[in-house]
């Protein structure tokens, strides 16, 4: 073990440098427990993440128009008593709508 204190990675803010200087070996211990377990969590959040992301991604439709969003959602309109598909989205405040095809009569 070496006796000079450990220098501290460039990575963390000097703010936080100087205030773990400032705390007692069994704070520290405390923090560095906390710092991993923290750490864990927030990885495992990215992961959640990235799975809810691609399961989206898997769940969208194949026949959507490259012109239309993502998270568009496919609505039925009725028009002159017939009723028709059209893919659906919201820009800002505003709805947009995009004409998908006709509902066949078995739908």
């Amino acid at each position: 073990m070496s006796y000079s204190p450990p220098s501290p990675p460039q990575e963390i803010p000097d703010d936080v440098v100087e205030m773990l200087n400032e705390q007692s070996p069994e704070v520290l211990k405390h923090i560095a427990q906390y710092a991993e377990e923290l750490a864990e969590h927030r990885e495992r959040e990215a992961r959640l993440a990235e799975q809810d992301e691609e399961e989206q991604i898997e769940d969208r439709p194949e026949d959507r128009p490259d012109d239309v969003p993502s998270k568009a959602t496919i609505t039925i309109k009725e028009i002159n008593d017939n009723r028709y598909y059209y893919w659906q989205w919201r820009e800002g405040e505003k709805v947009r709508s995009k004409y998908k095809g006709p509902v066949s009569p078995d739908d």
